[in-house]
């Protein structure tokens, strides 16, 4: 009997108490599994070992991961970002974008947004960034512009200016990163009336995290998302240089940030 199986209520809200209980009695539970986090093996016999509900706008698909990953928790995803968990998990996805490659609009058309990945140094230990930049100036919504309001809009949500990088950035309520399959979905924000979270960036296809990130990430739980506006930051080849160009935005007055847990996990 996998003992160390957790199915939470909302997963088992979905799926119903019957298929909960065949996964709790180990009728339904896997032998063993690749963590869809980060992607080792796992054994709901001997690992505790969380149910994870990944709902499209059609389909849904149960995952399993170590329950240091990820809670049990439901994950609401569109239909494409699904199938491509799924290729993931199934490993026949095909080969993943490299991180920094453009995602898709953000939600409401305004802006597309380059997105890479990154350890940041700070205290002397090693943290998972999230370096967002747009292709573009970006708008207030309801406004043609000329002027770039992406950090007012985001500090307007939560996000702080940061004036050093060696500080690590303060929690964001209600915002998480969605890391699945060991690749990089998703940043969540807060629905709108109350409602569940929405992306507020996606990937066309997932995008692919080294593993010293994927290591730093399961360690934390937390990723540190940093912003600026266009032309700010730029496409940087090593670490060092990403470091560079964030020291040289804050200096500038031109970056933002926040610390978000992994999706489903509450913030701090």
């Amino acid at each position: 009997m996998p003992r160390m199986l957790d199915v939470s209520d909302e997963v088992r809200a979905e799926i119903g108490d019957e298929e909960a209980e065949r996964l709790l009695t180990g009728d339904d539970a896997p032998r063993s599994y690749d963590c869809t986090s980060c992607r080792t093996p796992g054994d709901p016999e001997t690992d505790r070992t969380s149910t994870v509900l990944f709902v499209g706008d059609e389909t849904a698909v149960l995952a399993f991961a170590h329950a240091g990953c990820i809670p049990s928790q439901v994950v609401q995803v569109s239909e494409e970002q699904l199938q491509g968990a799924v290729r993931s998990i199934t490993g026949d996805s095909p080969a993943p974008e490299p991180a920094g490659a453009v995602p898709q609009n953000v939600p409401g058309g305004q802006a597309v947004l380059g997105i890479t990945s990154g350890l940041v140094l700070i205290g002397g230990e090693l943290h998972p960034a999230l370096v967002v930049e747009p292709t573009a100036p970006i708008a207030r919504p309801g406004t043609t512009g000329p002027g770039d309001d992406f950090l007012p809009l985001l500090i307007e949500q939560g996000f702080i200016p940061v004036t050093d990088t060696s500080e690590l950035p303060s929690p964001l309520a209600g915002w998480s990163v969605l890391l699945a399959a060991g690749q990089l979905h998703a940043v969540l924000q807060p629905g709108t009336d109350g409602g569940g979270q929405v992306a507020w960036w996606q990937a066309h296809q997932a995008l692919a995290v080294t593993e010293p990130w994927r290591t730093a990430v399961n360690k934390s739980q937390r990723v540190l998302v940093y912003a600026a506006p266009v032309g700010s930051i730029g496409q940087q080849p090593r670490e060092d240089l990403l470091r560079e160009a964030l020291d040289k935005a804050a200096a500038a007055g031109k970056l933002v940030a926040a610390s978000m847990p992994l999706a489903g996990t509450p913030g701090a």
